[in-house]
């Protein structure tokens, strides 16, 4: 077990109804079922005074990002809906930082940046910033999904020069293919990211 320092940050990944609740639009396999394990890393966090950071889709109902217009996605996370909401058994400390990606319909995979959907144009979201605010050099990473937005802000923090960790047991993937976590997390094992 890793300890948590005041140079660690532990980023929950889009734990929100549409992904991690049976219920949800796009729900992932085993999703609720990582909830228990991941308030087990923020109570750890927490005990530490680590900063625990939860990112969130926070889409307009009309996107590039959908299939209704045109996306690869089933319409999910709509701002300020149910389904964009974190679940309700997540343990969030409530002063826990929030950031919202896809507002203005961009593709919001990274809890670092976001790609405009229509030009492909990369700008940050302000996750960055927030942990240099904070003197953060490590981050551990879980949440939803594997194969999606956990693979892209692992990668983006390697690539920002945090010592990152992926928390392999507070994960899951939605596997359109039926191997696709298991990529990812080799993707990202060979990009850096510890896999533990």
């Amino acid at each position: 077990m890793t300890s948590y320092d005041a140079s660690t940050a532990l980023i929950v990944v889009d734990l929100q109804n549409d992904f991690a609740d049976p219920a949800g639009s796009l729900a992932v396999t085993g999703g609720r079922e990582i909830i228990a394990r991941i308030n087990d890393e923020i109570a750890q966090a927490i005990a530490s005074d680590a900063l625990v950071v939860a990112t969130q889709d926070w889409h307009p109902l009309s996107t590039p990002h959908f299939v209704t217009d045109g996306g690869p996605w089933p319409v999910h996370c709509v701002a300020d809906t149910w389904g964009a909401a974190l679940h309700a058994e997540l343990e969030l400390p409530p002063d826990a930082p929030r950031v919202r990606k896809g507002q203005h319909g961009e593709d919001g995979y990274s809890g670092f940046t976001m790609r405009d959907a229509t030009t492909g144009e990369e700008r940050p979201t302000e996750l960055d910033g927030l942990l240099r605010q904070h003197g953060v050099s490590h981050v551990r990473v879980c949440g939803l999904a594997t194969d999606h937005c956990v693979r892209a802000t692992a990668l983006d923090a390697v690539r920002l020069g945090y010592a990152t960790m992926l928390v392999a047991d507070a994960v899951a993937a939605v596997n359109l293919d039926r191997d696709d976590g298991e990529r990812a997390i080799a993707e990202m094992a060979e990009a850096g990211v510890r896999v533990g």
